[in-house]
């Protein structure tokens, strides 16, 4: 798993060339100080952050493990849905990350971002993002339940 990133000393000068600023699929802990930090943006008057973690139940049954897979072309999609997202609002900087590997309940799965000049369109252009990510990439979670079934979401 890579990580698709850009440094930028001039972020607000940097945002209308390629607003995304950082993409990536790790099995490693995600960091909300990265994602927060890839987004800021002086031309942007809104951020807004979503935070999935691992919760302990699903449809009514408790979970006791969890693990994230993906497919190879898993990144390449995120992009897609990224830019796609850029193109339709007026982004000034985005990031999305997602873990893949074994996870705690608790742990952080997924952080997306997104800065705007105002905050009812970085709202909208986050929720996008997220909803995009999770209908469009290949990312696949397995959870095993307290009284021994499993199950697959995404696949």
């Amino acid at each position: 798993m890579g990580a698709m990133a850009r440094t930028y000393d001039h972020p607000g000068e940097a945002a209308a060339a390629d607003p995304i600023r950082l993409l990536a699929i790790r099995d490693t802990p995600l960091s909300l100080d990265e994602v927060f930090t890839a987004v800021g943006d002086r031309s942007a008057g809104g951020t807004a952050l979503f935070v999935g973690t691992v919760r302990d139940h699903d449809g009514g049954s408790d979970v006791t493990a969890l693990g994230y897979s993906s497919h190879p072309i898993a990144e390449a999609e995120l992009r897609r849905v990224a830019e796609k997202v850029a193109a339709d609002f007026p982004v000034r900087a985005m990031a999305a990350v997602h873990r893949v590997g074994d996870l705690s309940v608790g742990d952080i799965a997924v952080i997306a971002a997104v800065s705007c000049p105002h905050r009812a369109e970085a709202f909208a252009a986050c929720r996008r993002l997220i909803d995009d990510l999770k209908a469009e990439v290949p990312i696949w979670k397995h959870q095993v339940f307290a009284d021994g079934h499993n199950k697959w979401v995404g696949a």
